[in-house]
């Protein structure tokens, strides 16, 4: 049975529980980070959400509950560490959504209701608790998509709709216009994305049932893309050949100026999670995902903070949160 199809059948199935927790490697206590339990969501728990950040605020929308797709919005108030539910999407709910932010305005765009493929978006405005439709998604209706801001553009490619995909294109919420961004490299589903000093890094997915290892960056003055190291062991130097990064339906986020990528499916379930150092073109492994090993997370970055919330393993879906704290040494008390 193909990837693909495996993945579907995972969203409209019921199947024995199998849950395996976080710090699964035998070195953890020996890396840094840690990570700490935060205020569960408020929402029903589910996977394959979408979400975005403004501010200081993270928002959560649409997914999958293992019975029904989603259109709820909850806002994540990170000073305050607690939840508030906001006005629904006004839209077909769904799952495999992605989600961005431009400014004070967040995004939905793309997904699957469970049967269809979608190529609308959404803008969502905190301030009336209101949303808009906008010009659709020029790209084929898809779903396992990424979507990313980087200089004030919201970047929505990838995905699948039948295919795997490889075509990316910039929203200018200006216009309410849409322009291809051409990338050279493979085809993904399930890909991850963490912005750096305004530059987008591309990490992960998978292509034809195969985990994609190469890594890419988007540069966010020119909108050029340019290769960096595989992220899996292809050179005949050391500095690869414990690397275990590739994965589809992770998460990634950046703290600071570093990157981070954690959870998502390896051939099973992934709880391991790596630093990137832009400088270097490296990656450092840090302290497993402490929660239970999952697909389909979200993340919300806040520049020096970091989240990770809900996700789905084979038949449970998740509402809890961690935050991150990199230089932490682990505690599994917390």
């Amino acid at each position: 049975m193909r990837l693909k199809q495996m993945l579907l059948i995972l969203m409209t199935t019921i199947v024995i529980p199998l849950i395996s927790y976080g710090c699964s490697d035998d070195d953890d206590d020996e890396l840094l980070g840690n990570w700490v339990r935060m205020s569960d969501f408020d929402g029903a728990a589910r996977g394959n959400a979408a979400a975005f950040t403004i501010g200081e605020k993270g928002y959560l929308c649409t997914g999958w509950d293992g019975r029904d797709r989603l259109t709820d919005l909850w806002e994540y108030d990170s000073k305050m560490n607690y939840w508030v539910q906001k006005a629904s999407l006004p839209a077909t709910a769904r799952h495999s959504a992605v989600g961005f932010s431009i400014g004070e305005k967040g995004y939905i765009c793309t997904g699957n209701d469970g049967y269809n493929h979608l190529n609308d978006l959404w803008e969502y405005n905190p301030e009336s608790n209101s949303w808009s439709q906008k010009s659709n998604f020029p790209g084929s209706s898809r779903y396992g998509a990424v979507g990313f801001t980087i200089s004030n553009r919201g970047i929505v490619g990838s995905g699948y709709d039948k295919n795997h995909l490889k075509d990316f294109y910039s929203y200018n919420p200006e216009s309410d216009t849409w322009e291809q961004i051409p990338f050279p490299g493979m085809k993904r589903l399930g890909a991850s994305v963490f912005v750096i000093n305004n530059n987008a890094y591309l990490v992960g997915g998978v292509n034809n049932e195969q985990l994609v290892y190469d890594f890419w960056m988007l540069n966010g003055d020119d909108f050029t893309w340019t290769q960096k190291r595989d992220i899996t062991n292809t050179s005949d130097e050391s500095y690869d050949d414990d690397y275990t990064i590739t994965r589809s339906y992770g998460v990634a986020f950046n703290i600071n100026t570093l990157g981070y990528v954690t959870t998502g499916e390896r051939g099973s379930l992934n709880t391991n999670t790596w630093e990137y150092n832009t400088l270097t073109d490296l990656w450092e492994k840090k302290t497993s995902f402490e929660g239970a090993a999952r697909s389909g997370a979200v993340a919300f970055s806040f520049d020096n903070r970091a989240f990770v919330a809900t996700g789905r393993s084979s038949s449970y879906r998740f509402d809890d949160m961690y935050e991150f704290l990199p230089y932490d040494e682990y505690n599994e008390k917390d």
